[in-house]
């Protein structure tokens, strides 16, 4: 999958939905008088990926045909493959002023004017029905189903506009948008460039795999998520500090990039995983890393379901390869890293531990030992959690 001058975005057109300074200029001279819609963390991250091109070929908060087939069929309306429903859900007494065809402004949560709302479409949705097919699951324990429920019943549809395309708060160094890394790659005349995403402090598995894929191509894109996640999860700026000491010691830096993914977690599991992988193609990259419980949460999903739903779409039709990596773990016989496919190892000889145990391990003072997490890396663990414990 090697393409001289990049991959073409999903859809074939990097979409940019922030404003010129003309619109700007006119939006601004509007704001007082357009109704106004706030919106949540996850909302906001989302118009801020449509604008950017993150999640072509969206121009905007889906409309009922797109929402409906995506769904059912993991497909917008034209048929191009889409996972995960991207929509902006209020309440039936936020909606009732507002009139398709007219502009909506859009806040955030502190009130700041942040982007317009063509609003071409109000509709209703089945809110189990959303949960059943995206997630697998209509129980409101899983957080991207409670999520689902606790929205508003009315979706508002239509194209939006990001007012202003703002620095990171906390990582304006590593904010690479996807016209910017397109530039990048092809700048450093990376041909095949594979993705990683996570949502947690990196640990030698995820080395393990990374550096099997890196093997294969010209270039690793390291993307952590940074937008919301459960409260639980390992906060953003300590994965980032992770992931800099990673790039200092242990990675070729002229053949990896570190950059943030400002996108919220679904915890959609399988599903997640395309989605991941459709973002990722519109950054620049070929490939994509699926490995064990992609986006998984709790039991909710099969520890490879994520690799097997890519079988469900025909060969080139996503246009990303998935490069799919068993569990990986330390081999105490081989006195390596390695999987099932590589290691003679019984389960005995293998040194593995959850995210659960490591931050038990944590908690009680302990490091992780070095088969598991580099030292520096699990240093830098066991600081955040003593500040966090202190807190």
């Amino acid at each position: 999958m090697a393409i001289q001058d990049g991959i073409a975005p999903h859809g074939g057109t990097l979409v940019n939905r922030i404003v010129t300074a003309e619109q700007r200029t006119v939006f601004l001279e509007k704001a007082d008088f357009l109704p106004r819609v706030t919106l949540d963390e996850r909302a906001f991250s989302d118009l801020a990926m449509i604008a950017i091109g993150g999640f072509s070929p969206l121009t905007g908060f889906m409309e009922q045909a797109d929402y409906d087939t995506v769904v059912t069929d993991m497909r917008l309306a034209n048929g191009l493959p889409w996972s995960v429903p991207v929509t902006l859900s209020v309440s039936e007494e936020v909606a009732a002023p507002l009139a398709e065809g007219s502009l909506v402004r859009l806040d955030d949560a502190s009130g700041r004017f942040v982007g317009v709302l063509e609003l071409t479409q109000k509709y209703t949705y089945d809110k189990v029905r959303e949960a059943t097919h995206v997630y697998r699951t209509d129980e409101d324990k899983h957080p991207g189903v409670k999520v689902v429920y606790a929205q508003g019943p009315i979706n508002l549809a239509g194209p939006v506009w990001l007012l202003q395309r703002d620095a990171h708060p906390l990582f304006p160094n590593y904010q690479i948008d996807p016209a910017a890394s397109r530039a990048l790659f092809k700048e450093r005349g990376w041909r095949t460039v594979v993705g990683f995403q996570t949502r947690n402090p990196i640990h030698r598995a995820h080395e393990y795999i990374q550096k099997c894929a890196l093997e294969t191509v010209d270039g690793l894109f390291l993307h952590p998520l940074v937008g919301a996640t459960k409260e639980d999860d390992i906060p953003a700026d300590v994965r980032m500090r992770c992931y800099e000491i990673m790039m200092e010691h242990y990675f070729p830096q002229d053949r990896v990039i570190l950059a943030i993914n400002p996108s919220a977690m679904r915890y959609a599991g399988p599903r997640e995983a395309i989605f991941h992988a459709l973002i990722r193609k519109n950054y620049g990259c070929t490939h994509f890393i699926v490995g064990r419980d992609h986006a998984g949460v709790g039991d909710y999903y099969g520890t490879y379901d994520a690799q097997y739903i890519f079988d469900e779409f025909e060969p080139g039709e996503l246009g990303i390869a998935p490069m799919k990596f068993e569990h990986a773990f330390y081999c105490t016989r081989t006195s390596g890293m390695a999987t099932t496919k590589t290691s003679p190892s019984t389960p005995e000889e293998r040194i593995h531990l959850s995210g659960t145990k490591v931050r038990e391990m944590l908690r009680r003072g302990e490091l992780p030992p070095p088969e598991f997490s580099r030292p520096e890396v699990a240093a830098e663990l066991a600081k955040a959690m003593r500040v966090a414990q202190e807190v």
